[in-house]
């Protein structure tokens, strides 16, 4: 195992009027799973290849375990990479684009042999090992990608998009997979992804991006509990958070009040300082689960129109319409609300998320 560091790392190229990477620092720790997590474009697959040393980096120094890799070739830096067009050898069976690494580095046949079946077994692969690439699934493809990559027993994992190219299914069995290689392999582990189901469901740390800088990392449960600013929040939950301007003002008897079109909600004790100190205007973050459609506790009621009504077997999503924004709230698959129907939405102020609304970041 080793720790995966970037000291200052940039990427410039000399046609692109800007950096695709501005100077970034980061951190895996050894034996870790890191998600690098953004849109398109936010310099995530970028920040990958020079992991590997596919691309150099303009600035900055790569390091893998105490070892500076920056102008190392990815042959010697002790790296093993899963691409997302699988990028197998047609013309070899599978057990031979399992050992092709293996025999480049000249390990003896009885080893390879004995490495290959080890990885093919804990893989489901066995069966297949003499078949032609051609022969095999998507699925199935993958999984001899990650053997690949499993049976050198590299230091540090590299995964780009892995599972891009597989239907619903396929992707929830090969994300299981990936994390029970991880657990297995104990080696630490960089993935790309767009897809904030794979970040959620694979991380121990999750690295967010976006225009070449991170935004936050930690751990799932504090990037979407505690999203650093507003693109954070709206990037992680499904269905994603909703977003309502409002203003500061007293609320009378000493209390301060957020107020927006067709609702107003009290600052309350578990608010953030800076919100209570009633600077100006600010913006609710409300997740479906803050949204309740029947009156319970402290929650503020706001006036809302059922626009669209998602099933999902055991529960519905239905989304809303209100004179401050688009809410979604989930509930029980007997709900009868449907498109033009007139509901009102309950707001759960301790529930609520708060941004500043001039610099989006998080209240």
């Amino acid at each position: 195992m080793a720790r995966v560091r970037l000291e200052s790392v940039s990427k410039r190229y000399d046609s692109a009027p800007r950096p695709v990477l501005p100077p970034l620092d980061l951190e895996v720790p050894s034996g870790q799973l890191a998600v690098l997590v953004g849109p398109s474009g936010c310099g995530k697959s970028t920040t990958l290849r020079i992991v590997a040393g596919l691309e150099a980096p303009t600035t900055g120094t790569v390091r893998i375990g105490e070892r500076d890799v920056t102008d190392l070739p990815p042959s010697d830096r002790d790296i093993a990479m899963v691409f997302q067009s699988y990028a197998l050898y047609p013309h070899m069976t599978v057990f031979e684009n399992m050992a092709f690494g293996l025999r480049m580095r000249a390990t003896a046949e009885r080893e390879i042999r004995t490495r290959v079946e080890a990885v093919a077994d804990s893989l489901g692969l066995r069966d297949y090992l003499q078949r032609l690439p051609k022969a095999l699934s998507g699925g199935q493809r993958q999984r001899v990608a990650i053997g690949r990559a499993v049976v050198r027993a590299p230091k540090v994992f590299l995964f780009d998009e892995p599972l891009s190219n597989l239907d619903a299914k396929l992707r929830g069995d090969m994300r299981r997979e990936i994390a029970r290689v991880h657990r297995a392999a104990g080696a630490t582990s960089l993935y790309v992804t767009h897809d904030q189901v794979e970040a959620m469901t694979l991380a121990d740390l999750i690295v967010v991006m976006r225009d070449g800088v991170i935004q936050q990392q930690g751990a799932p449960d504090a990037i979407y509990q505690r999203p650093a600013n507003r693109f954070v929040a709206g990037f992680f939950g499904t269905p994603s958070m909703s977003f309502l301007p409002a203003e500061l003002a007293d609320g009378g008897g000493g209390g301060l009040t957020a107020r927006g079109a067709g609702f107003a909600v009290p600052v309350q004790a578990t608010a953030p300082a800076t919100a209570r100190r009633g600077d100006g205007k600010v913006v609710l973050g409300v997740r479906p689960e803050a949204v309740a459609l029947a009156a319970h506790g402290q929650a503020v009621p706001m006036p809302a129109e059922v626009t669209l009504r998602e099933v999902l077997g055991s529960e519905i999503i239905l989304h809303l319409a209100s004179a401050a924004g688009e809410l979604t709230a989930r509930a029980a698959a007997d709900h009868p609300g449907r498109p033009g129907d007139h509901v009102t939405a309950f707001l759960d102020p301790a529930a609520l998320h708060w941004f500043d609304a001039a610099t989006e970041a998080r209240l």
